[in-house]
């Protein structure tokens, strides 16, 4: 059962008006963009984690499912282990340079290594 309510992202808690509802938005779902033109940046961060490095790929844009299969992907090619969570695809250890080489060679554009 749904809730008649339910909280939304911009601060909304409650409404004194029986008939509100919470706008949630455009509901079209987003198409996956060419490979070619996907913007991806690669970028190596320790923080929050424990001193432990992590390479995180952002920028993606397409559905989840696509982005699964692609963090799925890089993760095989890396022989390292990860997680894609609220749209970026987060490996273990330092893989910048594999990254880098895997998304070239599958035609992505010539991302950014920060």
């Amino acid at each position: 059962m749904s809730k008649k309510n339910k909280p939304d992202t911009r601060g909304f808690v409650f409404s004194t008006n029986p008939d509100f509802n919470f706008e949630t938005g455009d509901n079209t779902p987003q198409q996956t963009v060419a490979p070619a033109q996907q913007k991806l940046k690669i970028r190596l961060e320790t923080k929050h984690r424990g001193g432990k490095a992590v390479t995180l790929i952002i920028g993606f844009i397409g559905t989840d499912d696509d982005l699964e299969t692609l963090g799925k992907s890089l993760k095989n090619y890396c022989g390292t282990g990860g997680s894609v969570k609220d749209g970026e695809i987060i490996i273990q250890g330092d893989q910048r340079d594999k990254v880098l080489q895997w998304l070239l060679k599958n035609e992505y554009k010539q991302s950014k290594k920060i």
